[in-house]
């Protein structure tokens, strides 16, 4: 029998790391929708916000965080 086979499988987070992650992550998601409400025919900048916070909610975990290319390695 190899080491490898009584090795346990690394996790990449803890689960504390992977909720603080998420809300973080949500919390930008959220944030850009809601800055919609504040849209306006004369006011461009909460469509700005919405664009910037929504880029950032999926640039960070897929650039930052390296999750892009994590599914189906092991």
């Amino acid at each position: 029998m190899s080491q490898n086979a009584s090795k346990p499988v690394e996790k990449e987070n803890n689960l504390g790391q992977s909720i603080l992650i998420f809300a973080v992550i949500m919390v930008l998601f959220l944030g850009a929708l809601y800055s919609l409400s504040f849209l306006t025919l004369s006011n461009p900048w909460p469509m700005a916000v919405c664009l910037g916070l929504f880029a950032l909610a999926f640039w960070i975990p897929q650039t930052i965080l390296g999750r892009s290319n994590s599914a189906g390695e092991s």
